[in-house]
C-alpha cells in the first residue's frame, strides 16, 4: 500500500464508520436503543474501528518514515564515503604512483647504488594496493541496496575500460552465497592485479574474466591475448605484483595457476572445499 492511499484511508475511515453507524441505527436499531444512548454509542463505536484499523495504518506510516530516514541516512554515509574516496584517489593514490614511477627510474638509471629497491618498491605497491582497496570499498560497501562485490568488480572493470584500450568481456556465475567477505577482497584484488598486469605488462588488447562454480567450490580466471612472460620468472623475480597476487592466494588456500596456451595467457584462482 502506497503512502498516499494510506493518507485517504485515514481520512475517509472515520466518515465512513460515522456514515454506517448513523444508516444501521436509524434502520434497524432504533426500536432496541433510545435515541440518547445512540447519540453516546456513536463516538464510541467511531473510536472502536478507529483503533482497530488506525492504529495498523499509522504504524505504516511509522515504518514508512523509518525507512525514509534510513535511506537518507544512507545517501548521507555514502555521499561522505565518496567525498573521502575521492580525496584519497586524487591525493594519496596518485602520490603513491609517481613515486613508484620516479623509483623505478631511478633504479633503471642507477643512480643510488646499495639502495634496497626491491624492498622500496614492494613496499610502494603494498601501500598503494592498500588505497586502492580502502577507495573501493569506501565508494561501495556501504550500498545496501546493490551487491557490493558486483558493484566493486563491474566499476574496476568500468574505469579500466575508460583509461584503456582494453576491450573486457566478464561471465560470472558465482553466487555471492559461495564467497565470503574475505574471499571477496582478495579475490577482487587479484582480478584488479591481473588486469592492470595484462595492460601494463603484456599490453593485451582483450581480456576475459570469467567465473564458474565447481564441483568442489569455484574458479576464476582471467586470460588476455598480450605478449606473455615466462611465470616462473615473473613470479619468482622483482615482479611484485604476481608475488602479492600469489601470496594472497596462499594465504587463502587457494591455487594459483600462470600458463600460457596458444598466444593467450591464463591465470585462474581455484578454491576447493
Amino acid at each position: 500500500m502506497s503512502y498516499k492511499q494510506i493518507k485517504w484511508l485515514i481520512l475517509i475511515i472515520p466518515t465512513l464508520t460515522i456514515g454506517l453507524w448513523e444508516y444501521v441505527r436509524h434502520e434497524f436499531l432504533l426500536p432496541y436503543i433510545s435515541m440518547e444512548l445512540g447519540n453516546w454509542l456513536s463516538p464510541v463505536f467511531v473510536l472502536a474501528v478507529t483503533l482497530l484499523f488506525l492504529t495498523k495504518l499509522f504504524k505504516m506510516i511509522e515504518h514508512y518514515q523509518e525507512e525514509l530516514n534510513r535511506v537518507k541516512a544512507v545517501q548521507v554515509v555514502l555521499e561522505e564515503r565518496e567525498k573521502i574516496a575521492r580525496e584519497l584517489h586524487d591525493g594519496i593514490a596518485q602520490s603513491l604512483f609517481f613515486l613508484n614511477a620516479q623509483v623505478t627510474r631511478m633504479e633503471q638509471m642507477r643512480q643510488a647504488e646499495g639502495l634496497p629497491f626491491g624492498q622500496l618498491m614492494e613496499s610502494v605497491y603494498r601501500t598503494n594496493d592498500y588505497v586502492r582497496q580502502a577507495i573501493a570499498s569506501l565508494r561501495h560497501a556501504a550500498d545496501a541496496d546493490e551487491n557490493p562485490w558486483l558493484k566493486g568488480m563491474g566499476s574496476l572493470i568500468d574505469e579500466l575500460s575508460r583509461e584503456t584500450d582494453m576491450q573486457i568481456e566478464t561471465k560470472w556465475e558465482i553466487e555471492d552465497s559461495q564467497l565470503s567477505s574475505k574471499d571477496k577482497i582478495e579475490l577482487l584484488a587479484i582480478v584488479r592485479e591481473s588486469l592492470i598486469n595484462s595492460y601494463k605488462h603484456a599490453e593485451a588488447t582483450n581480456v576475459c574474466v570469467k567465473a564458474l562454480t565447481t564441483k568442489r567450490g569455484w574458479m576464476c580466471q582471467i586470460t588476455d591475448n598480450g605478449k606473455g612472460f615466462d611465470p616462473e620468472k615473473a613470479v619468482g623475480g622483482n615482479r611484485y605484483g604476481l608475488k602479492m597476487m600469489k601470496d594472497r592466494a596462499n594465504n587463502m588456500s587457494w591455487k594459483l595457476q600462470i600458463d600460457r596456451k596458444n598466444r593467450e595467457t591464463r591465470i585462474a584462482i581455484v578454491k576447493e572445499s
